[in-house]
């Protein structure tokens, strides 16, 4: 059930919009609809996330913290893992975002000889990192399908992504990466029982849904061979608001295209909106300045308090008498 249902809506989607390209001839809802349609409620559904976390309260500073906080002069501080200023709290977060820095960290835990073991586990770190940073270099690298002139720096990265060139097409290192480092993160989540059985369809959907992205794209690619110059076309009009969806273009295209646009609506109501949310995180982005200033909890109301010498005033006589101390004396 964790596994085939997820398969199998990715295999409809896949096919869906094969049958309706190749024999239905949807190009226009395939081509324009559907693609306006996803990146539309992408962005509503990414605005909408952000401002529901952006406007949740945080009465309390939480930052997660592993290093020496700010103290005395003597005491060195660990400016990244601890941090008490803006800037400290800038450094933490790009190591977080670019390199994964508490995923870095990350340890395994084990029995060995009846004793508790914690040991590395930076697969995980390393797999996570390439994923991303492949698909990092693969959007970019799509932007000469959006942009005319193509840009310098998106010509350099593809040049640097197919430096390896074995062929034509080119080979780019990417493409091989993201399929390598999916599958890994899939292996993981089958293969390991502890991560096995807290896994959930909400886990692989996920990753059937960018594998298919990334297959699809590199059997059109390197599969059905289709022309450039048509899919320029197609993109160009997408963003340029003037839509066309040229025919005859094989179907795969439009099978990687429905495919991106199901990843994009389902992004912002999934675990891979986290790539929003970190930055919102008040274990995060918070400095830890709790000895230098004083917090309030913005919920706080006012009190009636009982001060020590309204007490005295009040039961000063009794306490007198069985010979407690008093100030006012």
């Amino acid at each position: 059930m964790k596994l085939g249902i997820p398969l199998l809506v990715v295999a409809a989607l896949a096919a869906f919009a094969w049958i309706g390209t190749a024999y239905l001839h949807w190009y226009a809802l395939f081509g324009i609809v559907i693609p306006y349609a996803a990146f539309t409620l992408f962005v509503v559904g990414f605005v909408i996330r952000l401002v529901k976390w952006g406007t949740s309260a945080v009465p309390f500073r939480i930052p997660t913290t592993c290093g020496q906080q700010k103290s005395l002069p003597w005491i060195k501080q660990n400016k990244l893992e601890n941090p008490s200023s803006f800037g400290g709290v800038v450094g933490r977060m790009l190591l977080e975002v670019l390199c994964f820095r508490s995923l870095f960290r990350n340890a395994k835990t084990e029995k060995a000889d009846g004793k508790l073991a914690f040991g590395s586990a930076k697969w995980l770190w390393f797999g996570a990192l390439v994923f991303h940073w492949s698909m990092l270099v693969i959007v970019l690298r799509h932007l000469r399908l959006f942009l005319d002139p193509v840009p310098a720096f998106v010509t350099g990265i593809e040049g640097l992504d197919s430096i390896l060139q074995v062929g034509l097409p080119l080979l780019y290192i990417t493409d091989v990466l993201v399929v390598g480092a999916l599958t890994f993160l899939f292996v993981r989540r089958v293969v390991v029982p502890q991560v096995r059985f807290v896994s959930l369809p909400a886990d692989f959907l996920p990753l059937f849904l960018l594998l298919g992205v990334a297959v699809s794209g590199i059997v059109m690619r390197y599969g059905f061979r289709i022309d450039v110059v048509d899919v320029k076309e197609l993109a160009m009009g997408l963003v340029t608001l003037h839509p066309v969806a040229p025919e005859g273009i094989a179907p795969i295209l439009f099978v990687h295209l429905f495919l991106v646009s199901a990843l994009l609506v389902y992004f912002p109501w999934s675990k891979l909106m986290h790539a929003g949310g970190i930055v919102l995180s008040p274990t995060r982005n918070l400095a830890n300045n709790n000895r230098a200033k004083r917090h309030v909890n913005p919920w706080n109301y006012p009190v009636d308090v009982h001060t020590y010498a309204e007490y005295e005033a009040e039961f000063g006589e009794k306490m007198k008498k069985v010979g407690l101390p008093l100030d006012a004396e």
